[in-house]
């Protein structure tokens, strides 16, 4: 697989974990197993019937949790470092440059990185939304969330460079939504 496509893969991939940590996860394991893709040696264990169900159980509980009202923001506290963690995986499994050290360090920056940027920009949304409707709005936003992971996982499976396009569009919408907050946020004298 050439670098940017094993890139794009990785990085939509990573970027789908900060939506929901394990729903990419899962779909990477199930289209390893179903062939549509080949993950780097070592991460062959992802498509295994163990992983797949430990993994499948892991995101159906993420996801019904993200619909109780309280639970959904407490969640945001340890999805960030999930997050990371995923993505970085996922990224790893995906990306070859054939090099061990360059692999994991890209994977880290760039994997780890776009998972972090998606999931600044979801708690970021979910606070919005919580203090807009009291929580009431939440579990839309929890359904759009769902919806990104899951369309970003196959895009970045089916388009790889595609999906690498629309994480750097997202990240720059993300970065200017959190400059924007800082400017707001800032004191008229500082």
């Amino acid at each position: 697989m050439e670098i940017a496509s094993s890139v794009g893969l990785g990085v939509g991939l990573a970027a789908a974990c900060g939506f929901r940590v394990f729903l990419p996860v899962l779909v990477m394991g199930l289209a390893a197993r179903a062939g549509f893709l080949e993950v780097t040696d070592g991460f062959e264990w992802m498509a295994a019937t163990p992983a797949l169900l430990t993994v499948a159980v892991a995101m159906a509980c993420e996801i019904g949790a993200y619909y109780i009202p309280w639970l959904d923001n407490l969640l945001d506290t340890v999805a960030m470092p999930a997050a990371v963690i995923a993505g970085t995986v996922v990224a790893a499994a995906n990306v070859e440059t054939g090099s061990p050290l360059l692999s994991w360090s890209l994977a880290a920056v760039t994997g780890g990185g776009a998972a972090a940027v998606v999931q600044a920009g979801t708690t970021l949304l979910r606070g919005a939304s919580t203090l807009a409707t009291a929580g009431l709005g939440n579990p839309v936003v929890s359904t759009a969330e769902t919806g990104g992971a899951v369309g970003l996982s196959l895009l970045a499976i089916a388009l790889p460079v595609l999906a690498l396009a629309a994480v750097l569009a997202l990240a720059l919408v993300v970065v200017a939504t959190i400059r924007r907050r800082a400017f707001v946020q800032r004191p008229a004298g500082s």
